[in-house]
C-alpha cells in the first residue's frame, strides 16, 4: 500500500468487508395525498451502525400516518439506547393506543439493527409480512423466536411479535414490507394476494437478471408491481424497504490549497493513489494538482450559466470552480425530495451531485489556505469560506442521504 492515503484514525470507521446500501419506496392508498406507511432510517457513525425502521398505521390517510409516525419515531429513538426487544416492545405498546373493537394496537412495525463492528443484524417484527433475506439470488430463512413481553402489558391482545439475528455477508439484501404489498390483488384477480412466496420469487427474478440492482430500484420495482396487482388503484398503502450489504462506491473530493506549499505534491499524490472516483473543486486546487502530477487542463464549454465551465483533466472524473459549485451542490441536495426519481441537468453543480449521491463512502481532502478574495464584501452573501462550506456539505450528505464522510484537513 502506498503511503498517500487517509490517516487510519480518519478511516477506520469505513474499514468493513460491505457498505450498507438502504433504500426504500412507497406508493399511497388509491384517492390519499398521504402514506399511511411510515419509514425511518438513521446511520450513527460513532457505533458504525445502522437502524431502519418500517410502521404501518391501521387504515390510510392522516389518521394512519399520525400513528405510524409515532410508532417509527420511537421504535428509532429507543433502539438508539440498544433496548432488549422485549423492553423495547413493551414502550411501543404502552405508547400506543388499541383497537376497541379488535384490541389490537394501531401500528405494526418492523425494525432493523445493523452493528458494523459486532457483524449482527438484529431484526424485530410486530404484525408485519414477515421480513426475509436474500443471499445473493438464494432465499437465507434466519430462525425466528417468538418475543414475550412483560406482565403489565399482556391485558392488550398481542399479535406475531418475533424477532431474529444472523451474520450478513456480502450480496446480502433484506427485504421487508407492509401488508398492502402482500395483500395486493386480492379480489382482482389473485384470490388471496400476492402473497410473500411470490413476492419472494419476484425479488429473485429480478436479483438474477440484475445482480447489482439498488436498494432503493429493488424496493421500488417490488411496489410498482404491487400497484399493478392492484391495477394501479392500490386499496392500501404499498411500502417496501430493502437493505444491500455490497462493496462500497468510493469519491474523493479535493477542494482548496493545502496551508503549507510543501504539502502540495502530497497532497496531489493522495487524489492520484485514490481507488475510486476524484473530483477536483477550485482554480487553485486544479492548478496545483496539475503541476505536481504533470498534467495538462483543458476547459469545457458553459453547460450552466450560473457557474463557471467545468474543464477535463486526465484520471480526474470531474475538475469544476471552488465555492460557487460548491454553494449549489448544497442547494441541490438540499432540495432534493429523496422519495421521488431524481434528475439533474448537465452543469457542473449537478454533475458533483450525481457522483457523490452514485457513492456510498466520500472522503474529503480540504486545503486550508484562504483565498483572499472570498472576504470581499462585495461578493454576494452565499459566498463563503471552505470549512463552512464542507460543513454544510458533508451534514446534507451523512444526515439526508446516509453517506459515509470522512475528512482530511491540510
Amino acid at each position: 500500500m502506498n503511503d498517500y492515503c487517509f490517516e487510519k484514525q480518519e478511516s477506520s470507521r469505513v474499514e468493513k468487508k460491505y457498505h450498507i446500501d438502504v433504500g426504500h419506496f412507497q406508493c399511497n392508498h388509491e384517492g390519499e395525498k398521504i402514506c399511511g406507511d411510515v419509514f425511518l432510517s438513521k446511520r450513527i457513525p460513532e457505533e458504525n451502525r445502522v437502524l431502519c425502521v418500517l410502521s404501518d398505521g391501521m387504515g390510510h390517510g392522516v389518521r394512519a400516518n399520525v400513528l405510524a409516525t409515532l410508532t417509527a419515531t420511537i421504535s428509532l429513538n429507543f433502539s438508539l439506547e440498544h433496548k432488549e426487544a422485549n423492553t423495547l416492545a413493551g414502550i411501543i405498546m404502552r405508547a400506543l393506543p388499541v383497537c376497541s373493537e379488535r384490541g389490537l394496537s394501531y401500528a405494526t412495525y418492523t425494525i432493523t439493527d445493523i452493528s458494523v463492528d459486532d457483524e449482527l443484524v438484529s431484526v424485530l417484527e410486530y404484525d408485519n409480512p414477515q421480513t426475509f433475506i436474500m443471499r445473493g439470488n438464494r432465499i437465507y430463512e434466519p430462525e425466528w423466536t417468538h418475543v414475550e413481553l412483560e406482565n403489565d402489558i399482556t391485558d392488550k391482545r398481542i399479535g406475531n411479535l418475533k424477532k431474529c439475528s444472523f451474520s450478513p455477508q456480502i450480496e446480502d439484501r433484506i427485504v421487508f414490507c407492509s401488508d398492502g404489498i402482500t395483500q395486493s390483488g386480492m379480489g382482482k384477480g389473485i384470490t388471496m394476494g400476492w402473497g410473500r412466496n411470490n413476492l419472494i420469487k419476484f425479488v429473485r427474478e429480478i436479483i438474477e437478471d440484475t445482480p447489482t440492482i439498488s436498494a432503493t430500484d429493488l424496493a421500488e420495482n417490488v411496489v410498482k408491481h404491487a400497484s399493478a396487482n392492484d391495477l394501479h388503484a392500490p386499496k392500501d398503502d404499498l411500502s417496501c424497504g430493502v437493505i444491500y450489504f455490497r462493496q462500497p462506491r468510493k469519491t474523493i473530493l479535493c477542494t482548496g490549497p493545502p496551508f503549507n506549499l510543501d504539502k502540495d505534491n502530497e497532497f496531489a499524490m493522495i487524489l492520484k493513489h485514490f481507488d475510486g472516483k476524484k473530483i477536483i473543486s477550485g482554480a487553485t486546487t486544479t492548478e496545483i494538482i496539475a503541476r505536481e502530477l504533470g498534467r495538462e487542463v483543458t476547459d469545457e464549454g458553459i453547460t450552466d450559466p450560473t457557474l463557471p465551465p467545468s474543464s477535463k483533466m486526465e484520471g480526474i472524473d470531474l475538475v469544476t470552480e471552488g465555492v460557487l459549485t460548491l454553494s449549489k451542490v448544497i442547494y441541490l441536495l438540499n432540495n432534493i425530495n429523496v422519495n421521488s426519481n431524481i434528475q439533474f441537468g448537465k452543469g457542473p453543480a449537478d454533475k458533483i451531485c450525481r457522483v457523490l449521491l452514485d457513492s456510498d463512502e466520500i472522503y474529503v481532502l480540504v486545503g486550508t489556505k484562504i483565498n483572499e478574495s472570498h472576504h470581499d464584501p462585495t461578493l454576494p452573501v452565499e459566498i463563503e469560506i471552505r470549512k463552512n462550506l464542507i460543513r454544510r456539505l458533508t451534514h446534507v450528505l451523512s444526515e439526508k442521504f446516509m453517506k459515509v464522510i470522512i475528512i482530511k484537513y491540510m
